[in-house]
């Protein structure tokens, strides 16, 4: 026995010391679109008329450990046996060797973004007109639109052929060889951001040549060095007061949200709904990580119904925290019909997520 014991002590001693490749996500923060947090209203709309609402509508959270943690083998064995945690590779959160300060401002920029395609996606689907633009999203540095071309800038056309969405750009400059020139028809972001101030529609446009390069992944492929997206102007404000929140799993629920607040009809009757998954400006859900954590978490919250993207409905079937219902989901319409049926107790008729 003392013989056993020591080893043990030995084991678990080497354990604490041992490093393992791995990290772990447990459940984090459930916040209520419909609410505050941290005092003030998650979501705050002027310039148009809102309505009272009730019930929840939270959005889900994943805690994962940093970049720079090292988990012992003891931990890794703990995380494995608990229930609401989950361990998994190190290079899952964190691939291609990302930095806590890399992954931090990439979560950051999805959760801008996300937000922006909430709005957009709730928006349309109250026939509410949004006004968008083809804009210069990031140039890359020592690339040749550096100093050129510059973020925020509204693209009009390509050599002459006008843009209507993001793929365009790149579609148009890779008609070309390396080492062409590219014609691009802009409104500069500082001319752009002066009319949206001045509730106008932005007219200077000028030309700005750049001289393709190389792909680095396809020699034959010309780029510039950018990568466009979309840019929106809101017929009224809708500011999302979110801190400390990353990634673009939120969409969703923002948009449900924002769709409830500007809508006479209360979405949820009362009821306490969770959910996640993205969105984009076409209210089309997309799948979202750790979706076992986050049916867990909302859940100790309360939650009744959690709202699952149909790709993630699989994986949270497996293991469903007692009292929570799962609904599927592909697009906005979809979560709104399922909220139409809680509302009205059709609990039947919802479309629920099975392990097949």
């Amino acid at each position: 026995m003392l013989a056993s014991t020591l080893m043990l002590i030995a084991l678990l001693c080497a354990g604490v010391f041992i490093n393992v490749p791995y990290s772990e996500m447990s459940p984090g923060p459930t916040v209520n679109t419909l609410g505050k947090h941290d005092g003030e209203p998650v979501l705050q709309i002027s310039g148009h008329k809102t309505y009272p609402t009730s019930g929840h509508l939270n959005m889900t959270t994943v805690r994962v450990t940093s970049a720079d943690y090292n988990m012992n083998l003891v931990e890794a064995v703990y995380g494995w046996l608990a229930h609401d945690n989950k361990v998994v590779p190190h290079e899952t959160l964190y691939p291609d060797g990302k930095t806590e300060e890399q992954s931090t401002q990439e979560n950051a920029e999805e959760f801008s973004q996300s937000q922006e395609s909430a709005k957009v996606a709730a928006l349309k689907q109250l026939d509410i007109p949004v006004q968008s633009w083809v804009i210069v999203s990031t140039v890359l540095k020592d690339s040749p639109a550096e100093g050129r071309l510059h973020a925020g800038d509204v693209v009009k056309a390509v050599d002459g052929t006008a843009v209507k969405a993001p793929a365009d750009v790149a579609e148009l400059v890779t008609k070309h060889e390396p080492g062409e020139k590219v014609t691009f028809t802009i409104v500069p972001a500082a001319e752009q951001a002066k009319a949206e101030k001045e509730n106008r529609t932005a007219t200077a446009t000028r030309e700005v040549t750049v001289t393709t390069t190389k792909a680095d992944d396809d020699a034959d492929r010309a780029i510039v060095g950018i990568q466009a997206g979309t840019d929106h102007t809101f017929p009224f404000t809708i500011d999302i007061k979110l801190a400390d929140v990353g990634g673009p799993s939120a969409g969703l629920m923002f948009a449900l949200g924002i769709v409830d607040k500007l809508t006479p009809e209360d979405l949820t009757g009362g009821k306490f709904v969770a959910g996640t998954g993205t969105i984009d400006d076409d209210g089309v859900v997309g799948p979202i990580g750790g979706i076992e954590m986050k049916t867990v978490g909302a859940r100790a919250k309360g939650a009744q119904y959690f709202l699952t993207p149909a790709d993630n409905c699989a994986a949270a079937a497996r293991d469903v925290p007692e009292g929570l219902t799962l609904v599927k989901v592909k697009t906005i319409e979809d979560a709104l019909g399922s909220l139409a049926d809680i509302r009205s107790g059709r609990t039947s008729d919802l479309p629920k997520c099975t392990k097949g």
